[in-house]
């Protein structure tokens, strides 16, 4: 039997790496993407300031800022020219007293339409293209948060708050996995100052993975020389999000605010700005005008890399490059619509997308009298 020469397609890309059981660099990366606009135009700089229904995703404490009313938030986002759909979903409901805020998170992203070619050389060395079939591989995540108020002072205001993540990732028919993992997360308000930290991963996520092959695909897997994978655990090293934000009162009508996050991973080097073992940080910029409460600009910077520079073979000079972002909002009422034009790889390489997302504050009825 013929060696197919499609034979490498994503469907192995996946499976293959998830053989052995052990911390991976970027595991769960999807997780890492953003939710929100507004937080996608400002760099992911959000631990520190977040105050509304996606702070279930970036910071749990940020939650208690969702007051009186639930709140919706809905977001869909698509990457390398459609090819990866991005969606998020939250709500967020606070107790009648605002002392603690209970929220729901709900995110997938995925690859449709992936061609699967294990079947298209037949065993007398013919192609058939027939025998391709598509399948997709899905990444979601169901994440329960619980924010809780520990302090309210005209000086200080302390939040805290927590995560229960439930992840489900599934490659086709072939490999599905299930994890589960915890955050914790914490903010401080203190006269025009802001501070938060959110803590992921605390309990070292994981995800068993399970794989399911007929005897005519191991047959082929054999053939070709590709490992044929068997249960297996990929667990998601914690990290740190430092965070500091802070307004700048420009008039009556307009303020600033300008806030820099610092991400530190715990698995070894990374390209990033600090590299090195076991810590590195990738720090995060950025920055939100606000008009009257009504229309919103914002603007951000992360994702700090070295690289060679462009036509620079010979010297091997390295650069730094960045993932820049920018964005708009506009309030009316109880409805808000953000948008984000953001760069998913650096300004070297772009990969721009337009990200649109609606928040809307679920106004309960008033009672008749």
């Amino acid at each position: 039997m013929k060696k197919p020469p499609l034979y490498l397609t994503l469907l192995i890309t996946i499976l293959t790496t998830q053989v052995h059981s052990q911390f991976r660099k970027y595991s769960n990366e999807f997780l890492n993407i953003g939710a929100g606009a507004r937080g996608l135009a400002m760099g992911s700089a959000q631990v520190a300031s977040v105050h509304d229904g996606s702070a279930g995703y970036w910071n749990p404490a940020g939650l208690v800022g969702v007051k009186n009313n639930p709140e919706l938030n809905l977001m869909h986002a698509e990457y390398f020219a459609g090819i990866g759909k991005y969606d998020y979903a939250s709500i967020a409901i606070p107790t009648t007293d605002n002392k603690r805020t209970f929220g729901i998170t709900g995110l997938r992203f995925a690859v449709d339409d992936i061609m699967n070619t294990l079947f298209l050389v037949e065993p007398d060395g013919s192609i058939n293209y027939n025998n391709i079939q598509a399948f997709s591989s899905a990444d979601y995540a169901f994440i329960f948060s619980l924010a809780q108020k520990l302090k309210e002072s005209d000086k200080r205001n302390v939040h805290f708050g927590v995560n229960a993540k439930v992840i489900h990732r599934s490659v086709g028919k072939f490999a599905k996995a299930w994890g589960f993992g915890l955050d914790a997360g914490i903010q401080v308000f203190q006269d025009k100052w802001k501070f938060g930290i959110a803590a992921r991963d605390i309990t070292t996520t994981f995800n068993a993975w399970s794989f399911t092959f007929t005897e005519r695909e191991k047959q082929v897997l054999y053939l070709t020389n590709n490992e044929i994978p068997v249960k297996s655990t990929e667990l998601t090293a914690p990290r740190l999000v430092l965070g500091v934000a802070r307004d700048f009162r420009i008039s009556k009508k307009v303020n600033l605010l300008a806030e820099a996050n610092f991400d530190l991973t715990f698995d070894g080097k990374r390209n990033t700005v600090i590299s090195a073992d076991p810590v590195s940080v990738d720090p995060k910029l950025g920055l939100e005008c606000n008009i009257n409460n009504v229309f919103f600009l914002r603007a951000g910077i992360n994702n700090f890399q070295q690289a060679l520079a462009d036509g620079d073979t010979l010297n091997q000079k390295k650069v730094w490059i960045y993932q820049p972002s920018a964005g708009a909002g506009f309030k009316i009422s109880n409805v808000t619509i953000d948008y984000a034009f953001t760069n998913l790889a650096n300004q070297s390489n772009p990969l721009f997308t337009h990200v649109f997302s609606l928040r809307l504050n679920l106004i309960k009825p008033k009672k008749k009298k």
